[in-house]
């Protein structure tokens, strides 16, 4: 039998991704609402209970809205929103941290999807303190570039649109107040008891991120950039999300911010020297930093295979650009 899908905010940049991934899927059955209808909350609070699975893809207090209007025990809600990243009832929808994230996630019927830059710098950060290399007020910096889809469908309108500002042009550094709303996050869950001085970077390219966690050897409570590299090494190698060593076939010490731009895997690399060391993470800010992540998310929640409907290779992604080209075709 199929599962019944709702996609509570469908008309956003995530939510979209999201639908598309799923149309062509034969395991689901997408419920939709009429254009009209898309924001009745009588309306919404029967396709929320008739759903096996419900996204949100919300602002936060109206994805904590859709929670208060599910009655069915059996409904998945897997939330896209910052609203309940760090509420201890919540499952944390990154599997690959360790055994207690992914046993919560397959036992949960409440999963958050973790925010597109704490996904790197939880991802780098939180081996670290569980391992002991690092203390938890360790005082850390955290640099974060990202593509501009990351700011929904009216920055990328504003980006792509032909009489935009000259300021777009050039890499913007925002979030400058220290008051991100990944920060709280960031710190809840890698295990910190600190936040880290977060500096997010916004560029002139459609998707992908790369984010920057620099670290002074002397600030490791123990091991050193080898320990490191080999703590990565055995906890990344899936399919998803794996550490490589740096690449320096084409340009030495470059790594691009759009090396993962449409994929749904985030690469982990360790570089620098003895005394300075680099922590990277290059994904998608619209894949594992997003819909990637939450398709993951209810693959498990309902006992499928975790990479299906994932792009995580060339091969994926040209059969991807196939199906959209045929969409849309098929709309036209």
């Amino acid at each position: 039998m199929k599962k019944k899908i709702f996609i509570d905010g469908s008309a956003g940049t995530t939510g979209l991704r999201i639908r598309g991934r799923l149309e062509g899927r034969e395991e689901v059955e997408l419920l939709t609402l009429p254009e009209e209808l898309r924001k009745d909350k009588e309306a919404r609070r029967k396709k929320l209970n008739e759903a096996d699975v419900a996204f949100l893809c919300l602002p936060d207090d109206a994805a904590r809205e859709s929670v208060s209007l599910i009655e069915n025990e059996k409904t998945v809600v897997i939330d896209a929103s910052t609203a309940h990243r760090t509420l201890p009832e919540w499952a944390y929808g990154f599997p690959e941290l360790g055994e207690s994230f992914e046993k919560k996630l397959l036992s949960s019927k409440r999963i958050a999807v973790p925010g597109c830059h704490a996904s790197g710098f939880i991802a780098l950060v939180y081996p670290l303190i569980e391992a002991g290399f690092l203390e938890k007020d360790a005082l850390l910096t955290c640099h974060s570039v990202t593509g501009y889809s990351g700011g929904g469908n009216a920055m990328i309108k504003e980006y792509e649109g032909l009489e935009r500002s000259v300021w777009l042009g050039a890499p913007c550094q925002y979030g400058n107040r220290q008051q991100h709303k990944h920060l709280k996050e960031m710190t809840a869950v890698s295990g910190l008891s600190v936040a880290p001085l977060f500096c997010p970077i916004l560029s002139d390219f459609y998707s992908g991120m790369l984010v920057t966690v620099p670290l002074f050897a002397s600030q490791l409570k123990k091991g050193g950039m080898k320990e490191i590299k080999e703590l990565y090494r055995g906890k990344y190698r899936g399919a998803i999300v794996r550490y490589e060593e740096p690449n320096d076939d084409w340009k030495v010490g470059f790594i691009s911010a759009a090396e993962r731009s449409e994929y749904d895997s985030m690469k982990i690399v360790v570089d620098g020297n003895d005394e300075r060391i680099l922590l990277m993470a290059a994904y998608d800010n619209l894949g594992k930093g997003a819909s990637g992540a939450a398709i993951e998310c209810m693959n498990m929640a309902l006992g499928i295979e975790r990479t299906t409907g994932l792009v995580l290779t060339h091969s994926d992604l040209v059969e991807e650009s196939k199906r959209n080209k045929a969409k849309r075709k098929e709309n036209n």
